[in-house]
């Protein structure tokens, strides 16, 4: 529930079009709701301006469907990254939509996408990760373009994009094995630029440290990294940039 919601409610009360019964029934749960093995916090997408969202790695599956169709009865909108086809299956709502590549399942995103996000991917290998990171930017609200395959071993390939490497609010840059390629992509724009290191690589790549590291020690002044195949939280912090009122 967010404040757009809240406030047509208490206007709804105030007109006489909803009885003072039925908008308690539908705050009850605020600031969020016990299913004792789990707390749904309704209230965040007030507090933070993105919503709780479901991680469903490690979660048994009828636990993942409960607290979603919890959160769909108080919001209408539900996203779960690290999804499995039988959570998608046994989830059983209309209007969702499972994205196989990323993991995810979405209910009911944003109606429109405002501003410009462009995600770039190094290789093919680290596209679930920047498709996580594209459907989490989208179902907040944002518009996701994608660019993939454009890594240093072939770095020419970046510069078809640079109409759109020009236009971006902000630049997620996803890359495995050494990681080069956001110190790249930062000496030649001036975006916001946010990493995320992949666990893809052979051996020395430590199961994405190397990259983690990589970005982390970049010469390009104002990079922010994620963790690992953090492409959910790019997603976010992209959003949140994406969305911020010009001074």
């Amino acid at each position: 529930m967010d404040n757009t919601t809240i406030k047509k409610l208490l206007e709804s009360v105030q007109s006489g079009r909803a009885s003072v019964e039925h908008a308690l029934n539908q705050l009850k749960h605020l600031p969020f709701e016990d299913l004792s093995f789990a707390k749904i916090d309704h209230h965040r997408h007030m507090r933070q301006g993105i919503p709780e969202v479901i991680f469903a790695e490690g979660k048994k599956v009828q636990d993942v469907v409960r607290i979603a169709r919890s959160m769909y009865r108080s919001s209408k909108r539900v996203l779960i990254t690290k999804a499995s086809k039988s959570i998608y299956t046994k989830l059983k709502m209309k209007n969702a939509v499972f994205h196989p590549l990323s993991r995810t399942i979405a209910v009911q995103g944003a109606k429109e996408q405002n501003g410009h996000i462009l995600i770039l991917s190094a290789g093919t290998s680290d596209i679930p990760v920047a498709e996580e990171a594209a459907v989490t930017a989208s179902f907040l609200g944002s518009r996701a373009e994608t660019v993939y395959d454009v890594g240093v071993a072939g770095i020419h390939r970046l510069m078809e994009a640079k109409d759109s490497l020009h236009s971006a609010r902000v630049i997620i840059v996803v890359a495995g094995m050494e990681g080069a390629l956001p110190s790249v992509v930062g000496g030649i724009t001036d975006k916001p630029i946010i990493a995320v290191p992949t666990s893809v690589g052979y051996g020395t790549s430590f199961g994405g440290l190397t990259a983690l590291l990589a970005m982390l020690n970049s010469c390009v002044p104002g990079i922010a990294v994620m963790n690992i195949d953090n492409g959910f939280g790019a997603g976010c912090l992209a959003h949140k940039i994406n969305t911020l009122s010009p001074a």
